[in-house]
């Protein structure tokens, strides 16, 4: 298991870290906050790399993690991000809003979160951290033990 520090690769050799990458069995990201994952995954370069990756490697994402695969990254408090090159990765054309009613989130109740998700043009699923979403060649399928919804326009 290696570990990749997104903000340490951009003063690191390209030679040196990509070919550990294109070697991984699967790619674990973590969550936070999807404009600095986002920014950080751009300017190291592992942007540019994930369409090829993706052909081969298992992406796992957690919370934030996942939400900047898609078309529109979403941060707690309701706010949608711009489907922007810099703020998500667009490499799918939905939204994911994970922590469907966490407790510590008021914020992301199912009612709120179906109002954003009423707001934005491609599919939203709202899931909670029992669920999760699989896609491969580009055919998604929801796997849970909890509560998810797909809001679609």
């Amino acid at each position: 298991m290696g570990l990749l520090e997104l903000t340490a690769l951009p003063s690191i050799k390209p030679e040196v870290w990509q070919p550990v990458v294109q070697a991984a069995d699967a790619l674990l990201v973590g969550g936070g906050d999807c404009q600095y994952l986002s920014y950080w995954m751009h300017r190291s370069g592992l942007a540019d790399m994930l369409p090829e990756l993706l052909q081969k490697t298992v992406y796992v994402g957690l919370s934030a993690g996942s939400m900047i695969m898609t078309r529109y990254g979403t941060t707690f408090g309701n706010h949608t991000l711009p489907p922007d090159t810099e703020k998500s990765l667009n490499l799918f054309n939905m939204a994911i809003h994970p922590h469907l009613d966490y407790p510590t989130f008021p914020e992301n109740s199912m009612a709120n979160l179906e109002k954003l998700a009423a707001t934005l043009p491609v599919p939203s699923y709202l899931i909670d951290d029992q669920t999760a979403i699989k896609i491969v060649d580009g055919e998604i399928e929801v796997i849970s033990e909890g509560n998810w919804k797909l809001v679609e326009l």
